[in-house]
């Protein structure tokens, strides 16, 4: 009877550990990106439907940016950098909870959806998703100081404009490649201007996203975390 009852109160606390950690707040470092930048535009696409899955990303409970205060505030100077020739910065995504990694996950692993193909991988099998590194069960964006971004005027008449950049965001095809040769001279000059000012401010870029960047010094490089956007 006794081992019975601790049983049941140990699986009592469990759930409970892991209602409260679903419901937690960011844990002390992480910052609103929007509170500390507000001229910063958000299109965040994990919120919304407008990406390769279809349909909202589970962790994504609120249409906030957070990172970590030193990436947010790196990010500040970027945007400083950019106001006095008329541009901003425009972010897709920045914290990504692992519950919206696993998600990716298992969207990967049904051959059958494939109702965004036609934008987001054309010419791919989304067989070889993981193979080919599109999709993994880890990422950097989980512990906070790793952003995909583009440039957009900073006032713009259209909530829509941003600068050209050849691609999409999330266009799984090696068009998104930062040095992809086949982009027209304005396009590479774009990529250029926007690698060139966020590395200048602390962020290393990916060789195969124009628009994925990660702080070098980022303050939690083995941590993955997973508290919901809210």
């Amino acid at each position: 009877m006794k081992r019975w009852l601790w049983c049941t109160f140990a699986f009592y606390c469990c759930c409970v550990a892991t209602l409260a950690a679903s419901a937690a707040s960011p844990p002390e470092g992480f910052v609103d990106v929007q509170q500390l930048i507000p001229d910063i535009q958000l299109d965040l696409r994990y919120y919304g439907r407008h990406n390769f899955v279809g349909e909202r990303i589970d962790g994504y409970r609120a249409p906030r940016a957070l990172l970590t205060r030193q990436a947010a505030e790196a990010l500040q100077n970027v945007q400083q950098e950019l106001a006095p020739f008329g541009l901003g910065l425009k972010i897709f995504d920045a914290y990504r909870p692992q519950q919206a990694v696993n998600h990716f996950a298992r969207w990967a692993e049904d051959p059958n959806d494939t109702r965004m193909k036609a934008e987001f991988y054309p010419d791919v099998d989304k067989r070889v998703l993981f193979q080919e590194g599109y999709i993994a069960h880890k990422s950097g964006h989980s512990r906070g100081s790793t952003v995909d971004l583009t440039l957009a005027p900073l006032h713009p008449g259209d909530p829509g404009a941003e600068l050209d950049m050849g691609t999409g965001f999330d266009l799984f095809s090696p068009q998104s490649w930062p040095d992809n040769p086949e982009m027209t001279p304005p396009q590479r000059a774009h990529r250029l201007l926007l690698r060139t000012v966020m590395e200048k401010y602390g962020f290393k870029p990916y060789d195969k996203e124009w628009w994925h960047f990660t702080l070098r010094d980022e303050p939690f490089p083995e941590t993955y975390f997973d508290f919901p956007v809210q």
